[in-house]
């Protein structure tokens, strides 16, 4: 299977060259591309010396993770590859890694995500994305002991971009990263719209990579992480929830979306929420017209959407637990509607 493996990179040269030689160490044969997002550190330097070997696209700014792979799968799509997987750069990966995942891509299968685990080898960092009826995406078993990752390949919701393969084929068909996202939650995007448009989504716990988990985000500036979020979380919601479930999963979207708000304004982080949620109201209408694209190429029923979702909160959202007790309360729900 042709596949190139693209790396985006923003001043990343302290992790940088063990990422690339673990992934020029593969079992199998890949085109390695790194896209350089403005580096102004020895980035450039530590690429220029691996010369032929890899495929090299500068760029002059730092357009962020979606701003930072598209360029590498366009190059996938131009040169006739049939598969491209995207790799972060504070990552390693083990050498059958684009081996393991190539051998489930095939049909249906428009994505395939591997066992992505801690950098100390201990924990797991994800094992794919679920999305919960409240429209709040989290990742698969994260912080939890490596013993209970997966043993064999099994169907999930959606992939973690950060070491991933995704068909061409599927790409050509749903678009490429929406580059509004910037970085967070554009990977729940991608794989929303696959699911929508009738491909799959699967785990190969035996591709193996080792994560420094928030090694980039570290270095960005404060409030960086918050406003991402309040931008991104209503733009991935407004997208991709079906017509058919939206009078479920909007009225808890924003119970929760408002609960987060109110703990950004107390922990001091109210600014850049604030700068999210009208950078978020500043794209409605740009977004209301790309929904209507996704949802016209939707091949699924909402009942198959359902199924899939996680019916639940996510695992470390006490608060919201306490508001959803209140709210079974008042509505006169039961425990079972999540």
């Amino acid at each position: 299977m042709k596949t190139v493996v693209v790396v985006p990179n923003w001043n990343g040269e302290k992790w940088l060259k063990e990422c690339l030689d673990s992934l020029l160490a593969q079992s199998v044969t890949i085109t390695l591309v790194v896209i350089d997002n403005g580096s102004t550190d020895g980035s450039r330097d530590i690429l220029e010396a691996y010369g032929d070997k890899i495929v090299r696209i500068y760029r002059d700014k730092n357009y962020g993770f979606t701003g930072g792979v598209n360029p590498g799968i366009e190059y996938a799509i131009d040169n006739d590859f049939e598969a491209v997987a995207l790799f972060n750069n504070d990552a390693v990966a083990d050498k059958d890694w684009v081996k393991h995942l190539q051998a489930e891509l095939r049909g249906d299968i428009g994505i395939v995500t591997c066992l992505l685990q801690t950098f100390d080898k201990k924990f797991i960092d994800s094992t794919g994305d679920q999305m919960t009826v409240w429209g709040l995406p989290y990742p698969r078993g994260r912080h939890t002991d490596i013993k209970n990752a997966p043993k064999k390949p099994e169907y999930i919701f959606g992939a973690s971009g950060g070491a991933t393969l995704y068909s061409v084929s599927m790409l050509k068909e749903i678009g490429l990263f929406d580059e509004d996202f910037f970085a967070y939650y554009e990977d729940v995007d991608v794989s929303y719209r696959a699911q929508l448009a009738g491909w799959k989504v699967k785990i190969n716990p035996a591709a193996i990579a080792y994560h420094r988990i928030n090694a980039t985000a570290k270095r960005m500036k404060s409030g960086f992480m918050v406003y991402q979020t309040f931008k991104n979380l209503p733009i991935l919601v407004k997208k991709n929830t079906p017509k058919g479930l939206r009078h479920i999963v909007y009225p808890r979207f924003l119970l929760a979306y408002i609960s987060f708000y109110i703990s950004a304004l107390l922990r001091g982080d109210g600014w850049a929420a604030t700068k999210g949620v009208f950078k978020h109201l500043a794209l409605a209408s740009k977004k209301t017209r790309e929904r209507k694209i996704i949802q016209a190429n939707k091949k699924v029923t909402n009942e198959y959407i359902w199924s899939i979702l996680t019916h639940d909160l996510p695992e470390n959202s006490q608060r919201l637990r306490k508001l959803r007790n209140i709210w079974w309360k008042i509505s006169g729900r039961n425990h079972a509607a999540a």
